[in-house]
């Protein structure tokens, strides 16, 4: 089995783990739950992951001198810091795992990158390209023809219609709709419950409906 290392022990990180375990269970690759590394884990964290019964192994530079078989899935929510730790970990030469959970659907002619994460109830419909370490929280959904670039969050039930264009960074904030054949800049929020009807430019933060 090829051992795995679950990068952040905080909730979205412990979610990861469950979808670990659930591809494990439905037969998909053979994934030996190594542990958690994390930087600064608070003491309820610890707690919380000693009773999921997976070990706490250290900070991230753990991975540095891991065994070479190694893979590492990053547990962070937050896209930009996402991107901050996946370039430490890169530098270790540690590959980066992909999970789609047994309830996620992901359709045809649908690439994604290293460390894409699909949650239960994820929906990707067809001819979607997903960048490196995206996350698809639970029951949202990305239509036709979407091209999702790296460390893009989309939130618990948003929704992202066909043709739309996401740029890195992206945070899709839960329960947002972004309309067909929309443009969202680099490193920019969509807020919850955000219904977004033009593109929006690089580094913002917009809410409301429709968003501004």
């Amino acid at each position: 089995m090829t051992p795995l290392v679950v990068v952040g022990c905080g909730g979205h990180g412990r979610e990861v783990l469950t979808i670990a375990r659930a591809v494990v269970a439905a037969g998909g690759p053979r994934w030996h739950l190594a542990g958690f590394v994390d930087d600064r884990p608070s003491d309820e964290n610890l707690k919380r992951v000693q009773r999921l019964d997976v070990p706490y192994l250290g900070g991230v530079a753990w991975l540095r001198d891991a065994p070479p078989d190694t893979h590492h899935v990053i547990g962070i929510g937050d896209p930009r810091v996402r991107r901050a730790v996946a370039a430490r970990v890169d530098a270790y030469g540690t590959p980066a795992a992909s999970l789609v959970h047994p309830d996620a659907t992901v359709g045809p002619d649908t690439r994604y990158g290293a460390g894409f994460v699909a949650f239960p109830g994820a929906r990707v419909t067809t001819n979607v390209t997903l960048g490196r370490h995206v996350h698809l929280n639970q029951n949202a959904t990305v239509g036709h023809d979407c091209v999702l670039a790296d460390f893009v969050s989309v939130n618990p039930l948003a929704a992202i219609s066909g043709d739309c264009r996401l740029a890195e960074g992206v945070l899709v904030g839960t329960t947002a709709a972004v309309l067909q054949g929309l443009r969202v800049g680099r490193d920019s929020t969509l807020g919850a419950g955000a219904c977004v009807v033009r593109d929006v430019p690089d580094g913002v933060v917009v809410k409301g409906v429709p968003a501004r």
